[in-house]
C-alpha cells in the first residue's frame, strides 16, 4: 500500500497517519456526529407563557349565565386575545450525546474523505512573522483547491490566522474548535504542521478510550 501523503504549500509533501487518514467512510457515525455538534449550538431558550403564566385574568369577565354570550372563566384563556399559549415551546436542552469511541470515527471518516480526495493540503505557518494577506494568497495560488476552504492553525499561529481570514471563501479555525460539522462541510482543507499533529493525536483512538 502507498504512503498517505498531502501536498505541502511551498514544495514537497507530508505524511499523513494511516489511521487518522486512512479510515473507511462511515456515514452513519458522521451524520451522527454532525447531528449532534448542530444540536448543541442550539441556545434552546425559546419560550411562551401557558394561561397560568400570563398576568392579568384573575377575575371572571363577566357572570356565569344571563348575558348571552358564550361562558368564561378567564381574560387569559388561550382561546382569548393576549392569552396563554397552549402547548408552545420552553426551554430545553437539544445536547444529544455520541459518544467518544464514536465521535473519533466519525472525526477519522471526515479526515478520510479530504485524503482520498486529494483535497488536503499542509502549510507550514512560520512563514507567517506578521499578517499579511498577500502572502496567503500567494501560497493559496500555488494550490488548485475549489470551493470553500477551512484553514485549521495551532493556537499560537496568530500571523496565519490574520493572514487568510480576509480571504473570500476561507475560514479559519483553531485546530481545538474544528468538529466533524466544520471539515465534512469545507470543500478543501488547509492545515498547519502544529494543527496536523494536533488533529492526527486526537483522531486516533487509544486503547484506554476504546
Amino acid at each position: 500500500m502507498a504512503e498517505l501523503s498531502a501536498p505541502k504549500l511551498g514544495g514537497g509533501k507530508t505524511s499523513l497517519d494511516e489511521t487518522a487518514f486512512g479510515a473507511p467512510f462511515n456515514e452513519g457515525l458522521v451524520h451522527e456526529a454532525v447531528r449532534a455538534e448542530q444540536a448543541a449550538q442550539r441556545r434552546g431558550t425559546a419560550a411562551t407563557k401557558t394561561r397560568g403564566e400570563v398576568s392579568g385574568g384573575g377575575s371572571k369577565p363577566w357572570r356565569q349565565k344571563g348575558t348571552g354570550r358564550a361562558r368564561a372563566g378567564s381574560t387569559r384563556s388561550p382561546v382569548w386575545r393576549g392569552g396563554g399559549t397552549i402547548f408552545g415551546p420552553t426551554p430545553r436542552n437539544y445536547v444529544v450525546k455520541v459518544n467518544r469511541k464514536a465521535r473519533k470515527a466519525a472525526l477519522r471518516s471526515a479526515l478520510s474523505v479530504h485524503a482520498d480526495r486529494g483535497s488536503l493540503a499542509v502549510l507550514d505557518a512560520s512563514v507567517f512573522t506578521e499578517p499579511k494577506t498577500s502572502q496567503a494568497m500567494d501560497i493559496l495560488d500555488e494550490w488548485s483547491r475549489e470551493g470553500r476552504v477551512l484553514v485549521l492553525l495551532g493556537s499560537e499561529e496568530h500571523a496565519a490566522g490574520k493572514s487568510f481570514r480576509n480571504i473570500a471563501g476561507i475560514g479559519v479555525l483553531p485546530v481545538e474548535d474544528a468538529g466533524v460539522t466544520d471539515i465534512i462541510g469545507a470543500a478543501s482543507l488547509l492545515i498547519s504542521e502544529q494543527a496536523l499533529d494536533s488533529l492526527t493525536a486526537r483522531a486516533k483512538a487509544k486503547e484506554a478510550e476504546a
